[in-house]
């Protein structure tokens, strides 16, 4: 029999007030009971409003939508639904083959095939506000509609804001209202049917459009690498759109929807999005395998860089998406391909260095500029100093290089020091360090000594300007800088002595001993015969940067064109006052002080070529040896 709260709580659900007509008067029996009244009022209240919307006997209920013509009356029919399931389940324990209960389930038929028809107009005809997007921004847009209450002057943009925010928000809740009455009504399995055979079509198109597509192995690796960095790009905007707005937005409105139950929202995201998220995170690794062969592209490193920062960086997102145990193998593919892409990018990397080491290019950079190898490390380190934070990850367990290979003090990181920081420091002082002693061997393809400093004085300029002006700086520190620097003007100033020196020691060191003219004749036809074979020698040497340019000019006029003004002043009158006198001046003395400043002012933006002999020169690494 009924309990006694049951039949009160089912006479109070018959007696509420309503617009609706109560349904008709009972002739009540003696044998009828108060609570076979609630029943039949129950059962006559749901029947009006359910066969009012009957699709079947309605036309006007076929054709249009309950929820979008007469919201109060749709919240009602939910009302008279669950009130009708409630009554359901007393008939059943009561009597279930009774003929008021099978009255229950036909009209209960009846109202279930009208909230499927609803819900699936609602999902369909309301994609623009249930898009991931619209729905993922939702906070998004109340952080906005806050700000605008600043700004009157823009009040059709705080109009549009709310307009959307509340359709959104109206659309989501008939959505609940809807699931709860028909799960609760034990029709669960059509309710998830239309909701998963609409939304999932939303994220495989979603993942269309963002032009991620299955790869196999073997397609991947017939692609050139020029089709696979497009492929690339396109997947990074898709991960972060995927992560932002895509899965993060429909993971939103399924807990919505389905609030009130663990179960259906795990089963109904899992189906969902397992097939878009596998295809989205199973690509990298495809990436990462073809690769990882030898021989590769150097700057191959970069997008393997940028699609393992794209992982890492959407990792907490990742988890707390696929967090289901149901959808676990999300999280596991993403995490696999990570494993994979940091091994193809230790691997490059190892090869990296392997390139600069093997690097057997015969090129003489005319006038002992800065050598390709030069610009095309440099450019690659320090690009890859911008991925410090992720390279730290990546390389943590990898053995750095024996600390005992580099010179002593080489950069300020201590001995104990043992942190990831610390091990990037190393690996990528150490890699300059290979090209630093690659470039002071490639050297000795000049036959000049002077222009084999200007070669390294141009070349450790180089990395020094590019560490300084990159993350480099951050990694290498200061001291380095500052060593390497110091190390640079040792390099130009061997370079001046050599190439300057001999002309400066043409002229007399004691500027005030007597000299007869054919002496002083004589020094002038040295001095002027030297500057010559130097400056010809020294016109085609180039200095890239013009800082380092000016400075050694500069210093190079101020050590001869004083000494030379001097001895010009004071002996060029013996010349004049000879036989001859200035005619024989003219043939002497073949250059002013003034032409001298003219043509030192002019050095070092000419390119020449310099000779390749393979003259001796210091065996061993000048570039190392300055770090010591």
């Amino acid at each position: 029999m009924m309990t006694r709260k049951a039949m009160i709580n089912i006479c109070c659900v018959a007696t509420t007030p309503s617009k609706y007509p109560p349904p008709p008067p009972l002739t009540l029996t003696p044998r009828q009971s108060l609570e076979s009244a609630a029943i039949y009022g129950v059962i006559e209240s749901a029947a009006d409003i359910i066969e009012r919307w009957n699709t079947e006997t309605n036309t006007f209920a076929k054709v249009t939508s309950m929820f979008y013509e007469n919201k109060q009356e749709a919240m009602v029919f939910i009302e008279r639904v669950k009130d009708l399931q409630k009554t359901m389940d007393v008939l059943v324990s009561e009597d279930p083959n009774s003929e008021r209960l099978l009255r229950a389930h036909k009209l209960m038929q009846i109202a279930m095939k009208r909230l499927q028809k609803e819900f699936y107009q609602i999902l369909s005809m309301n994609r623009a506000y249930l898009d991931p997007e619209s729905v993922s921004t939702r906070s998004s847009l109340t952080s906005a509609r806050s700000s605008y209450s600043d700004f009157p002057e823009d009040i059709e943009d705080l109009d549009t804001i709310i307009e959307l925010e509340e359709v959104s928000s109206n659309v989501m809740t008939d959505l609940r209202s809807i699931a709860e009455c028909m799960i609760g009504s034990g029709y669960a399995k059509e309710c998830l049917s239309i909701y998963k055979s609409i939304r999932k079509s939303i994220i495989d198109e979603g993942i269309y459009r963002l032009e991620v597509e299955k790869t196999s192995t073997g397609k991947v690796k017939k692609m050139s690498w020029e089709v696979m960095e497009l492929k690339i790009r396109s997947w990074l905007k898709a991960v972060k759109v995927s992560m932002e707005t895509l899965f993060k937005g429909e993971k939103i409105l399924c807990d919505h929807v389905f609030e009130s139950s663990d179960a259906i929202r795990e089963s109904c995201f899992s189906d969902i999005s397992r097939d878009g998220a596998l295809l989205l995170f199973g690509f990298p690794e495809i990436i990462a395998t073809k690769t990882c062969k030898k021989n590769s592209p150097p700057e191959k490193v970069f997008r393997l860089l940028d699609m393992y920062t794209a992982i890492a960086g959407n990792w907490q997102a990742i988890e707390s998406i696929f967090s289901f145990d149901s959808i676990s193998v999300v999280r596991s593919l993403a995490l696999k391909s990570l494993i994979s892409l940091s091994e193809s990018i230790r691997s490059l990397l190892v090869e990296f260095e392997s390139g600069i080491q093997k690097d057997s290019s015969k090129v003489v950079v005319p006038g002992g500029g800065v050598h390709p190898l030069t610009i095309s490390v440099m450019d690659h380190l320090s690009l890859l100093a911008d991925y410090s934070n992720v390279l730290v990850d990546i390389l943590a367990g990898s053995p750095p290089p024996d600390r005992s290979l580099l010179p002593e003090s080489y950069f300020n990181v201590s001995e104990s020091d043992d942190s990831p920081s610390s091990e990037l420091t190393i690996r990528f002082a150490w890699l300059i360090l290979v090209l630093l002693c690659k470039i002071d061997r490639k050297s000795i393809h000049y036959k000049d000594f002077s222009v084999q400093y200007l070669f390294l004085t141009n070349n450790l300029q180089h990395v020094v300007s590019r560490a300084r002006s990159s993350n480099l700086k951050n990694l290498l520190g200061e001291d380095w800088i500052t060593r390497h620097f110091a190390k640079m003007r040792q390099f130009a100033g061997s370079y001046k002595r050599l190439a300057w020196g001999p002309v400066v020691a043409t002229l007399p060191e004691n500027r005030t001993v007597e000299m007869t003219p054919e002496e002083v004749k004589e020094r002038f036809e040295k001095f002027s015969e030297s500057f010559e074979n130097a400056y010809a020698k020294h016109s085609v040497c180039v200095v890239a940067d013009p800082n380092l340019r000016d400075e050694i000019r500069v210093s190079i006029a101020r050590k001869l064109v004083p000494i030379y003004r001097e001895f010009y002043n004071t002996r060029g009158s013996v010349i004049l006052a000879g036989a001859g006198g200035a005619r024989n001046l003219s043939s002497v003395v073949r250059f002013t002080p003034e032409d001298i400043e003219n043509y030192l002012s002019d050095l070092f933006t000419e390119k020449g070529s310099s000779g390749n002999s393979s003259a001796s020169s210091p065996s061993s690494c000048r570039s190392g040896q300055s770090m010591s």
